[in-house]
This record gives structure tokens, sequence and C-alpha cells, in this order.
């Protein structure tokens, strides 16, 4: 009785109701309980949990405070917003504490994530003839990026896990295949340790893309430690922001050197130089993805925010999951990693799309924001890519024998689609309260017992 009375106090009268015994009659349980399976859900007409909705915000914002303000203050007294004219540039040393931070070589600073993906595609030598396998469920910039390199995407599909099918890669992987995408999406890390052995049996180079995951750890390593190269974005939406801006991650000097030059005019100045030994590689034709000054002041303070943002998702997420272990049937997004998984989102898999879709009304009717998974586009599907559209009608991607052969649409990830489509649940805040997340519970509890079992 006494573990029955914390339950309770823990995730409110309406969540622990719905665990009761099932010797408790229908709507009536011990000590006066109403039963959560006979409440009335709101969106039938029935009291909502909440009265005032609860949604999560971007991550990065709610914790600005002085840091951030006095980095910028010292980039506006200095008079000096372009890196290079900056006696002590505020992007060197978040590209040197950011590396530390993952325990990696090198950081570069870049504009943002989408540019991060080019120069780590230049980096790669990704070029004409050359085919990259990227996950069917991801953002347009990993596509663009190959399109862009004159490479040929060819797309595998997802698992449960949101993130690239292990078991999908090798079908994919032909003679002319140079790289694997891997994408850590929504905040889970993808499961690296049979793609590693993948990338190793067909001497292929991983490219980490941690943009929707930074922070998130599998096996005690950050994501973007364990490829050959890695990408992060500081866009609004991820973990830490500056509002835009992005950056390489790399142990290997070549691939870091051409990454410099490739963001810089195909320069490598000193501050680079002289840590690298004067550099290895001639000039080559590039762009100019340089950060600012005023973007690495904000990422330096952000960076020292960043354990604790991942905290709070993680504990708050972990937190929900244990409030509706024990519903019957429950089925969670998978993860290859729960104690590494940033906790961006608490998912169920509803078993198809029809219930998906009434699960996330009545959420939402009780005053919860509820999504399906979000962040990323199911690629194949878009238009443009499914006429492989480019910037020129002669562009080398799709006038390869392969490139012409190849085929997108929905009949390439047939799995991705209806995994997406019947998964759906609550995104999470590191600052919800403990009565968000109780209340978060609660209306879980009380629409999925409601609904029954599928």
């Amino acid at each position: 009785m006494k573990k029955r009375r914390e339950f309770i106090k823990t995730v409110g009268v309406l969540g622990a109701a719905s665990t009761l015994p099932s010797t408790t009659p229908a709507g009536v349980a011990a000590e006066g309980e109403t039963v959560a399976s006979s409440a009335k859900l709101a969106i039938d007409g029935g009291s909502p949990v909440r009265k005032t909705g609860l949604r999560h915000h971007p991550y990065g914002p709610q914790f600005f405070d002085d840091v951030e303000k006095q980095e910028l203050l010292d980039v506006l007294e200095s008079k000096s917003p372009f890196r290079w004219q900056a006696e002590d540039s505020k992007v060197l040393q978040f590209e040197k504490a950011y590396a530390a931070h993952v325990g990696m070589k090198h950081a570069l600073g870049v504009t943002s994530g989408t540019t991060a993906l080019y120069t780590a595609m230049a980096a790669l030598e990704i070029g004409p003839g050359d085919e990259v396998i990227l996950p069917a469920w991801t953002w347009y910039a990993d596509y663009d990026a190959i399109v862009l390199a004159g490479a040929l995407p060819v797309f595998a599909e997802i698992d449960e896990s949101f993130n690239i099918d292990p078991a999908d890669i090798e079908s994919k992987i032909t003679k002319r295949t140079k790289a694997i995408i891997v994408v850590h999406l929504q905040g889970t890390p993808a499961d690296m340790s049979p793609i590693l052995e993948i990338a190793e049996k067909h001497n292929l180079r991983i490219l980490e893309d941690c943009a929707q995951c930074l922070g998130g750890r599998f096996k005690g390593k950050y994501v973007g430690t364990m490829g050959n190269i890695a990408i992060n974005s500081f866009q609004l939406s991820k973990s830490i922001t500056a509002g835009e801006g992005g950056a390489v991650l790399t142990n290997d000097s070549t691939l870091f050197e051409r990454a410099i030059r490739f963001h810089d005019a195909g320069s490598l100045r000193d501050v680079y130089a002289d840590s690298m030994g004067g550099g290895l590689l001639v000039a080559f034709a590039a762009c100019n993805f340089r950060m600012s000054e005023f973007t690495g002041a904000v990422l330096k303070g952000q960076l020292q925010k960043l354990e604790k943002i991942c905290g709070g998702l993680r504990r708050n997420a972990r937190k929900v999951r244990e409030g509706i272990a024990d519903l019957p049937g429950i089925k969670l997004r998978k993860t290859a990693d729960q104690a590494g998984d940033l906790g961006v989102t608490v998912f169920l898999d509803h078993g198809t799309e029809a219930r998906r879709d009434y699960f996330l009304r009545a959420l939402r009717a009780e005053g919860i924001a509820a999504a399906g998974p979000g962040g990323s586009v199911i690629l194949p599907v878009v238009e443009r890519i499914a006429k492989k559209t480019t910037v020129h009608p002669l562009w080398p991607s799709f006038n390869s024998t392969e490139g012409k052969a190849i085929r997108y649409g929905s009949e390439c990830c047939p799995r991705t689609i209806d995994i997406l489509g019947r998964h759906g649940g609550v995104i999470m805040d590191p600052n919800f309260s403990e009565d968000d997340i109780n209340d978060i519970v609660r209306a879980i509890r009380k629409v999925y017992m409601a609904m029954g079992a599928a």
C-alpha cells in the first residue's frame, strides 16, 4: 500500500488509477479514485488533464544568460566581428572547446549544418561517379550535399529507431559506393556497431550527421566521434544554438585540412598551418563558409550549457517512460542506447496510422502538444527528388547510366513510410516541471487506456 501511495503521488490520481488490479470494478477504485479507462476523454467532451496547453520550446534560448551576453559584448567592444581580424578569436575558442568536449582532435566552425555537410563532402572527395548511401528519412541537406557534389544518392530504409536500418545498408552497396551518411535523428543515436562493421568490410567512409542529436552518446561515445568525419548544426531547433551555425569534426588531419580549405576560399590560415606542421595539400576551388565572431561567441557560451540541457531532456523523458511503462501492450520508439539517447521524444508505436492520428488528436485535447516524427522529410517521395531535378539539366548525378536507372518515390521506402506513419507522442523540454511531467503521464495513460488494445 505504501508503494502504491508513492506511485499515485508521483503520476497523479488519474494516471495511477489505470494500473489498479483487474479485480477492481470498472469505474470504481480503491480509496475513491476514478479508473482512468472510464474517464471521458476531452476530445469527447470530458474534462482535459490540463486547461492550459503544454508544449516544448527551443532548448538553447531558454538558457541564454550573462555568459552569452558577455561573450557578445567582448566582440562588440573589440570591433572585430571577422574571425581573422580578431586577436583572440571566439570562433577559434569555440572550435577548441567543442573538440575537447567531445574528445576529438579537430573541429571547424562554419555557417550552418548544411554548409558543414558540403564541407564534409569536399573533405571526403565525394564527386561524380560516387554513390553515397543515406536514410530515406532525414533533412534535405543530406541529399542535396550529395547531389551538389555531383554524386548519386542511394536511399536505405529506416528501422523503428527512425535511423538508418543497418540491415538495409549492405544490399545498397555497389563498387561505386564511397560513403554512408549516418544521421542520428530526433535525439536518438543510430546503431553504430553494425554500421562500423559494414563500413570496414567494404572500405567505406562514414559521415555522421549529428544535427538532431548533439550531446547524444552511443556506448559511452559522443555521436560524431565514431565515423571518419561528422557535422553538427546550431540552428534554433538544435541542442544548443546561435540561431544558425555549424561545425565539422574529425580526427583525420588530411580531412581536416581539406575541410579548412574548402570553407575558406582554398586557403590555410597560419593558426591552422602552425598546428598541422604547415599543411599537406595545395589549394583547390572552394567556398566561403566562415563563421562570424558573433556566432562563435554565442556558441562558446552555449557549449557550457550543453550537458545541463541534455541532462534535463534525459531526466524528463525517463520519468515519462517510467510513468507509462506498465501500460498493457505499450511499444515505445526503439533506441540502440537508452542511456545515451538524448531524450528528445517519447513516441509510441500505435500499430496503424489511423490509431496514431486519433491518439495525437485526443492527447492535444487533453492539453498536451503531441506530434508524429518531425524535423525530417521522407525524401524519396518529395516531387523534386522523385523527378531527380537538379540545378542544371546536365548535372552529373543523374546523367550516368546508374543515375538514369535509379528510381525514387514511395516504392523505394515503403517500410520507412509505414514506421513513421504509426509512431507519435510527445516532444520533451529540459525545463518541464514535475507537474508538467505528471500531466504528460496522466494524459498518455488516460488516452491510451480509453483507446484499448490495437
